[in-house]
């Protein structure tokens, strides 16, 4: 029988390997979006987790907002890369500090 705390270290450990991801590549954009990606899907474990727990339906409602946050994120982020890319021809996150001033 898999148990709250199952789904809860499950959890945790796509938070931290998306934390550990972050850290040790800065330099791509696409990884760091991805990384970002997995933080709100560890986070989503969580919430179904208690929500299932407690049975309670409020966390599974929330899940879901944050899901069409995170498409919302993933389609904007994509296009500022492609048109990064177009302009840059690199995705390096140390090119594109050039743009402060």
């Amino acid at each position: 029988m898999i148990t709250l705390s199952h789904f809860l270290i499950l959890g945790a450990l796509l938070f931290s390997i998306s934390i550990a991801g972050m850290f040790l590549n800065r330099k791509n954009i696409l990884i760091l979006l991805m990384c970002i990606e997995l933080m709100l899907l560890a986070v989503n474990i969580n919430f179904i987790a208690f929500s299932h727990y407690l049975n309670d339906i409020n966390g599974q409602i929330f899940v879901f907002f944050i899901l069409t946050v995170a498409a919302a994120e993933a389609a904007i982020g994509l296009a500022i890369l492609v048109v990064l890319f177009r302009n840059r021809r690199t995705i390096n996150v140390q090119d594109l500090d050039e743009m402060k001033g």
